[in-house]
């Protein structure tokens, strides 16, 4: 298998503002320290983040413990992570933080709620009271099934408390896949709401709750929010309203010193057909990890106003919605529904109203935004922005460059983070007071990564050449393990290299170091011999004025091997015909060579996408080669979209 050919060139960058870089957590000089410290012993530098960002009860005897491909971190540390979000912000000399929003929260409705840090303290103090009553102790599990409420991150931190493992199913996932996920996790308990509001309508989640159920028989208790008011069916014994036992439950609840490496959260990843995958993070080294990113990373000032995007059922919503921002005193908004209700607008006129200082989505939600046009946010005032992020996919260097220009009004630096489920926490990213930004690169290792770009054979490639990014030294997020199936752990990413950790992602670095991550493995396409990722065929099909959205796939070919056909979403205005069609593959050949130059490219008003964003090229390759799609489909935001896909093009 040869190396895979990077054939995207990108010459601009955009160095830190120096008025940046003179008030950033980590400025030039430090940065510089920190990477010699790392580079010298990866164990010390984490060891100092974890004295200067982590409370702990009892100190670690050693940093590591290293047995491929199973790691501890902060051996015999004792910690809790809701003292480190909420106790240690509302005592001592933060105590004046009782007081500071910790969570702002709008429902898509438009209705609002401010909890401060002592509210949030105080209700998550009783909602592990509740659990306590309900049976709940140490080591059991609870599945969580929610809309983006506030109760969601109250019922997380309350499991984290009392040293209960949550597993967090994202609220659009069938009754189906909920049974799956509480059956492998063993869950005693249920924590969700009567519904959620999604595109203007209440979306009904209990009833899949008592679905799901009925084949899961270990679950003994369900505990329910009354969210959209809707009539839902009570189970006597086993159902309760959350407002009642809350208002009986003590509001005073110690937290638990829980061993660095207790189970903290178990998130199951999407996208196979196959039996769940249960993604264990612990609790150490995954708090050290994403409480420093989240300090460096996304600059946070006590003044800042974060929003992540991120539903709270994806690990970015665990890392960086509610744990990273959280751990750091900082305030978190929490948005419910979609970006286009009532209005396209929806998210400018958020940050507009809460005064949104840093702000990270996905790439695949502003090229969406590009689509629905400039008018929209220009209507609103987005200068209290001063960091812009992207996280979930390569960012094509277009929309980055739309994003920092509509977005950013050319003022904002933009950290383009690269990371997994499975690594906890940001691995690779601009420091923004420190690093030069190259559009469609997320740029340098975050100091204590080390990754390789290898071929085949477990070789390094030299730059450019792209090839397989792994990681051979161990992480403090990093996972621990697939939950009850460590064969399924080696198999999966410790296989294909010894003592190598396989990401399935391919890359690339270039000549200054920087990181160009070019999409799976399982989507690069195989055309004349050449191995192409999809990344830079999409970036050259969305540099063109009239695209704004675009996804290539393969499918077999009799002449090439394998053929590149390309989905294209056309930006508001533009013509979806045959001469657009025959311009779009003119413009790869001319960007990035004849090679990539698309065999069939097919217009669509929408693209597969996951709830959490990522296009499922999966299910475009099953439209490319005119097969029926019978794979998993659950994850599908719009499952009408697959449908027009498989309809003829008519363009």
């Amino acid at each position: 298998m040869p190396e895979i050919h990077s054939l995207l060139l990108e010459k601009r960058v955009f160095k830190p503002d120096a008025a940046f870089a003179k008030q950033a957590n980590w400025g030039p000089k430090k940065v510089a320290e920190l990477r010699r410290l790392a580079a010298r012993s990866p164990e010390r530098f984490w060891e100092k983040m974890a004295r200067e960002h982590v409370s702990w009860f009892k100190p670690w005897r050693r940093a590591l413990d290293w047995k491929p491909p199973f790691a501890k971190w902060f051996v015999g540390a004792h910690t809790n992570v809701s003292y480190n979000c909420l106790d240690r912000h509302v005592t001592g000399e933060n105590a004046w933080r009782r007081n500071k929003a910790a969570i702002v929260w709008e429902g898509e409705p438009g209705d609002s709620r401010v909890l401060t840090y002592g509210d949030l303290h105080r209700e998550v103090q009783k909602f592990a009271n509740v659990l306590e009553a309900k049976g709940i102790k140490k080591g059991d599990r609870v599945a969580i099934y929610m809309p983006m409420i506030p109760e969601i991150a109250i019922a997380m931190l309350a499991c984290t408390r009392i040293g209960a493992p949550h597993t967090v199913v994202f609220g659009g996932f069938s009754a189906d896949s909920l049974r799956d996920r509480i059956l492998d996790v063993g869950a005693k308990l249920v924590v969700t709401a009567d519904g959620g509001f999604r595109r203007g309508k209440p979306i009904a989640l209990k009833a899949a709750v008592d679905e799901a159920l009925t084949g899961a028989p270990g679950v003994a208790s369900v505990v329910v929010v009354r969210r959209t008011g809707e009539p839902v069916s009570m189970r006597e014994g086993r159902d309760a309203w959350w407002h009642d036992l809350m208002a009986e439950a003590p509001a005073s609840c110690p937290p638990a010193k829980l061993d660095s490496e207790h189970p903290l959260f178990v998130l199951y990843t999407s996208g196979s057909t196959g039996k769940p995958k249960g993604i264990l993070h612990t609790t150490g080294g995954y708090l050290t990890h994403i409480t420093a990113t989240t300090h460096a990373i996304f600059d946070l000032k006590e003044d800042d106003t974060f929003w992540c995007t991120a539903d709270v059922g994806w690990v970015t919503g665990h890392s960086y919605v509610v744990y990273g921002p959280l751990a750091n005193g900082a305030t978190t908004v929490m948005y419910e529904g979609a970006p286009n209700e009532p209005g396209p607008d929806r998210f400018w006129s958020i940050i507009a109203k809460y005064g949104v200082s840093v702000f990270y989505t996905a790439p695949t939600a502003i090229r969406t935004f590009i689509r629905w046009g400039d008018e929209h946010p220009n209507r609103h005032d987005l200068s209290s922005l001063r960091l812009l992020g992207s996280v979930g996919e390569p960012i094509n260097p277009e929309a980055w460059i739309w994003y920092h220009r509509v977005i950013g009004k050319k003022r904002c630096p933009i950290v383009d983070t690269w990371w997994q489920t499975e690594t906890g926490g940001i691995l690779v990213s601009p420091l923004p007071g420190a690093v030069a930004a190259k559009p469609g690169s997320c740029t340098l290792p975050f100091p204590g990564i080390e990754p390789e770009v290898l071929d085949a054979e477990g070789r390094a490639v030299k730059a450019p050449q792209g090839g397989f990014l792994t990681l051979r030294k161990p992480w403090p997020g990093m996972l621990r393990g697939i939950w009850g199936d460590p064969a399924r752990y080696k198999e999966q990413y410790w296989s294909r290299y010894e003592k190598v950790y396989f990401t399935g992602d391919g890359a690339h670095f270039d000549k200054d170091g920087y990181l160009w991550v070019m999409g799976r493995v399982d989507d690069v396409m195989n055309v004349s011999g050449h191995r192409i990722g999809t990344m830079e065929v999409e970036s050259a099909l969305v540099s063109h004025p009239a695209v704004a959205e675009a996804a290539v796939v393969g499918r077999p070919d009799d002449l090439t091997g394998t053929a590149i056909v390309a989905f294209v979403t056309p930006k508001t205005g533009a013509h979806a015909n045959a001469n657009l069609r025959e311009a779009l593959r003119g413009h790869v050949a001319r960007e990035i060579g004849a090679l990539a130059r698309p065999a069939e490219v097919r217009f669509t008003d929408a693209l597969p996408k996951t709830r959490s964003g990522k296009i499922m090229r999966r299910l475009l390759r099953d439209v490319a080669s005119g097969r029926e799609t019978v794979q998993d489909t659950t994850t599908l935001e719009d499952l009408s979209v697959l449908a027009r896909l498989h309809a003829p093009d008519e363009a």
